[in-house]
């Protein structure tokens, strides 16, 4: 079994400034690799800033244009897997996306915010259609979602039936809503048997001010690490023993009775 090192950079990065983001990026690569972690988890929207408007649509980039290839690069000098987030455009299209780089560079996944929060985000962009979104890393099956999408247990329930094992969530997670962080992470990952690295941008930024309180929460439903207010890189590990012990224990998937639950969706 498996231990998977995750690293946690809690920062908004500069808003609007692509290079620089990617510096800050890549500095965190090269001090989070150095420090022995496989995966590099940064926030919501972390490539372009999250409160820029418009901006977002500017400098929205295809899944391979060249800020990709910039991280690409960039996971594959430290050794590194990297996963950052930005609006990606495809067609007439814009998408709060994801995406996730092995440590060789190769592209291991691309995850489009399924889930759009409020009416700022419903302006700039469009839905994404597919929510369980999964890579192999290290032994451990990844899943990835966004922010708000890990507020709907359904969710992250069809991670856990999938086979997730560390749930990345890159988040822009506001005041006065910390009680997400503190508590509805942590009680996700207990519920549905998975690691969640819920990875926060960190004060004011526009109209809005982001609390931090990134963390990574194991199946037990402790957290294994908590950022505090500021900007920090912060580290967990994952560990495949203890999910298949815990998964042991805890009767929740295997006592389920999905035969009940269609009346539910039915009701939507």
């Amino acid at each position: 079994m498996s231990t998977l090192r995750t690293a946690l950079l809690q920062s908004s990065g500069r808003p609007g400034d692509v290079s620089h983001n990617l510096e800050v990026l890549e500095g965190a690569a090269r001090r989070a690799a150095a420090s022995g972690a496989d995966v590099l988890v940064s926030s919501e929207l972390f490539l372009t800033g999250y409160a820029i408007g418009e901006r977002l649509h500017d400098l929205a980039e295809p899944a391979d244009g060249p800020s990709a290839r910039a991280v690409a690069r960039i996971a594959a000098e430290h050794g590194i897997a990297v996963l950052y987030g930005y609006p990606e455009r495809a067609g007439e299209h814009v998408y709060n996306t994801a995406q996730l780089f092995g440590p060789d560079g190769e592209r291991l996944a691309g995850y489009r915010k399924t889930h759009l929060y409020g009416d700022f985000e419903r302006e700039w962009f469009t839905p994404g259609e597919l929510p369980v979104v999964q890579a192999e890393l290290g032994g451990l099956r990844i899943g990835v979602m966004i922010c708000y999408d890990v507020e709907f247990p359904e969710e992250v329930r069809a991670h856990a039936l999938a086979g997730t094992d560390l749930l990345l969530v890159p988040t822009a997670q506001l005041h006065p809503y910390e009680f997400v962080a503190e508590s509805v992470v942590p009680v996700r990952a207990f519920e549905s048997q998975l690691y969640i690295a819920y990875v926060n941008r960190v004060g004011p930024e526009g109209d809005f001010t982001f609390v931090g309180l990134s963390c990574l929460a194991g199946p037990d439903g402790v957290v294994r690490v908590r950022a505090g207010g500021a900007e920090e890189l912060v580290y967990a590990d994952a560990d495949a023993d203890v999910l298949k012990e815990s998964r042991a224990l805890n009767p929740y998937l295997a006592d389920r009775r999905p035969e009940l639950y269609g009346t539910l969706a039915d009701r939507a």
